[in-house]
C-alpha cells in the first residue's frame, strides 16, 4: 500500500478575497476625538467577539450607478485606493451603507450640502438593507437622497494574510458622526457599543477587556495624535495596502507588519496565548 507524502512546504490554496469597506466614526469629546467601536457577537463567522469598527462586505448591488452622488468622483477615490473606478464607487457606497445598517448613521442628505438629521424613520428601511431584500441605491433614489461621498476620507487599506480561510481587502474610511444622529447599536452583530478616545481603547485592550486586531489597533494608534476631529479630517494620508504575514517558526512576532512589535509587546497574555491575533 502506498503513502501520500505531503511535503514541508505544501500550502493549502489561498482563500479568495473579498473587498470590503470599514469606517471608523469620530466626534469630537471632552478629551479630544472619540471613535465609535462595536465588539462582535460570538456567532460570527468572522472575528467573534473582536472590538472593531463599523463596516463589512462590498455588496453586488454598491456597484449600481443609479444615484446621487456629492464629492469627489469615483475616479478620485480609485487613485486614493489604487484600484478601478467602478470598484472605488462600490467601495464608498459599501462604506456609506454599512455604516447605516450597523449603527443608523447615514451619511446621505435630501441636498449635496446637507445631511439627514434624524435616521430612526428610515428603520424600516435599514432592516430590509440588512436582510439585502432593498439595494442602498434603490434606498437613496426612493428617498430622494444624496450620497456624500465628500463626508468622507481615505485612511487606510489592510488584506488579510493569505493563511486565514476568510479573507477581505479592506479599505478603512473615516468620517465625523453628523449633528443630530446618533450611533446605536440596533444590529444583530454587535453585543456591545461605545464611544472612547482612541488612548481609552488601547487600554482597555492592554488590560484585557476588549480584543483589538492588529488593523484596528493600528487606526486607534494613528487617530490619537489627532487633537480635534478638524484635524482628522485634514490628514493627508499615504495609502498602501498591508498584507500581514504569518511566521509560524516561533522566533519572532506571528505576524509582520508596520509597528507589530509595539503591538506585541502591549497584547495580553491570555490573547497571546490563545493565538487568535490575525487581522482582517
Amino acid at each position: 500500500m502506498s503513502e501520500t507524502v505531503i511535503q514541508p512546504d505544501s500550502q493549502p490554496a489561498a482563500a479568495p478575497v473579498k473587498d470590503a469597506s470599514t469606517v471608523v466614526l469620530v466626534r469630537d469629546g471632552a478629551h479630544g476625538p472619540e471613535v465609535f467601536l462595536q465588539r462582535r457577537v460570538n456567532a460570527m463567522a468572522f472575528a467573534a467577539g473582536m472590538t472593531v469598527f463599523p463596516g463589512g462586505g462590498v455588496d453586488p448591488s454598491d456597484a449600481e450607478v443609479s444615484l446621487d452622488w456629492a464629492g469627489p468622483e469615483p475616479a478620485w477615490w480609485a487613485e486614493r485606493f489604487g484600484t478601478d473606478a467602478a470598484r472605488a464607487q462600490a467601495l464608498v457606497c459599501a462604506a456609506v451603507r454599512e455604516t447605516f445598517e450597523e449603527c443608523g448613521v447615514l451619511l446621505a442628505g435630501p441636498t449635496a450640502d446637507s445631511v439627514v438629521s434624524d435616521t430612526s424613520v428610515y428603520a424600516e428601511a435599514r432592516g430590509r438593507l440588512e436582510r439585502r431584500e432593498l439595494s442602498f441605491a434603490q434606498f437613496l433614489t426612493r428617498e430622494n437622497l444624496v450620497l456624500r461621498a465628500d463626508l468622507l476620507r481615505p485612511w487606510d487599506h489592510w488584506i488579510t494574510p493569505v493563511v486565514e480561510p476568510r479573507r477581505y481587502d479592506t479599505r478603512f474610511f473615516v468620517a465625523v458622526l453628523p449633528g443630530g444622529q446618533l450611533a446605536d447599536g440596533a444590529t444583530s452583530e454587535a453585543e456591545v457599543v461605545t464611544w472612547s478616545t482612541p488612548r481609552e481603547a488601547i487600554d482597555r485592550w492592554k488590560q484585557g477587556l476588549d480584543v483589538l486586531l492588529p488593523p484596528t489597533w493600528t487606526q486607534l494608534d494613528a487617530l490619537a495624535e489627532f487633537a480635534s476631529t478638524a484635524d482628522i479630517l485634514a490628514a493627508h494620508r499615504t495609502i498602501s495596502p498591508i498584507m500581514p504575514v504569518y511566521d509560524g517558526s516561533g522566533r519572532g512576532p506571528a505576524l509582520a507588519f508596520p509597528d507589530a512589535d509595539r503591538y506585541f509587546a502591549d497584547l495580553p497574555e491570555r490573547a497571546r496565548l490563545r493565538g487568535s491575533q490575525r487581522p482582517e
